[in-house]
C-alpha cells in the first residue's frame, strides 16, 4: 500500500482545492449551531464520498470482470479520465473553476446531512482526481479490505483540512470567522488560477500513460 502514496498524495491534493466545500463549512459555522452544522456537513460529505469511491470501483471492477481483461481496461479508463482532466482545464480556463451553488444561512445539522450528500453525489462526475484515485487504487491488485482501507484513509485525509474550520470557531469563537473568510478569498482564487494548470498536468500525465500502455504494453508509471 506504501507504493501507492506517490501516486494519490498529488491526486488527493488536487482533489482537496474545493473552494465550494470549504464555502458551504463558513455557512455552516455561521449559523447558530455552528460546530453540530459544520460537523454533520463535514461527516456526511466525507461517508458520501467513500461510499461514491465504492460505487465507482464496483462499476470498474464489473467492467473488468466483464472483459477478463483488466490492466487493458484500466489504462482505457485511465485514458478517458485524462481527456476529461484537459477538457475540464479547458473549460474553467478563465477563472471559473470555483463557482458552485451555496445553500442559504438557515441550516441544521439535519438539513446539513442533507445537502452534504446532495452536493456531493451531484459532484462526484466532476471529481476527476477521485476517479483517478479509485482507478489507481484499483490497479494496484490490492485485497477487497486493503483497497477499501487506502479508500477510508484518502477519504479521512481529504476532510481533515476542513476538519480545521468548526476547531477554529471552538477555539477562537466568532474572531475565527474573518481568518477563514480571507482563507476561503486566498483559496478560491489559487483554484481559479491554478485548478485549469493542474488539471491539464493531471490530464496531460493520465493521457500520455495511457496511450504508451496501450499502444507498447509498457506503463511509464
Amino acid at each position: 500500500m506504501i507504493e501507492l502514496l506517490p501516486k494519490l498524495i498529488p491526486l488527493l491534493i488536487f482533489d482537496a482545492l474545493n473552494p465550494v466545500l470549504f464555502a458551504l463549512m463558513l455557512v455552516a459555522v455561521g449559523t447558530n449551531r455552528p460546530i453540530a452544522n459544520s460537523v454533520a456537513l463535514l461527516a456526511v460529505h466525507t461517508l458520501s464520498y467513500f461510499v461514491s469511491g465504492v460505487i465507482i470501483a464496483l462499476g470498474l471492477d464489473q467492467i473488468i470482470n466483464r472483459l477478463n481483461n483488466p490492466l487493458p481496461v484500466d489504462f482505457v479508463i485511465q485514458l478517458l479520465i485524462g481527456l476529461l482532466c484537459l477538457w475540464a482545464a479547458w473549460v474553467s480556463r478563465n477563472g471559473k473553476a470555483s463557482e458552485g451553488k451555496k445553500p442559504d444561512s438557515n441550516l441544521r445539522p439535519a438539513y446539513c446531512f442533507g445537502f452534504g450528500a446532495i452536493v456531493n453525489f451531484t459532484g462526484i462526475p466532476f471529481a476527476l482526481p477521485y476517479f483517478a484515485a479509485v482507478n489507481q487504487i484499483l490497479k494496484a491488485n490490492l485485497p477487497v479490505e486493503s483497497s477499501l482501507l487506502v479508500l477510508a484513509f484518502y477519504n479521512i485525509a481529504y476532510a481533515l483540512p476542513f476538519l480545521l474550520i468548526p476547531i477554529m470557531v471552538t477555539l477562537m469563537g466568532d474572531t475565527s470567522k474573518p481568518i477563514l473568510e480571507k482563507i476561503n478569498n486566498v483559496l478560491v482564487k489559487l483554484v481559479d488560477k491554478f485548478m485549469p494548470i493542474l488539471l491539464f498536468v493531471l490530464g496531460a500525465s493520465l493521457t500520455t500513460d495511457a496511450l504508451v500502455y496501450l499502444i507498447t504494453g509498457e506503463a511509464l508509471w
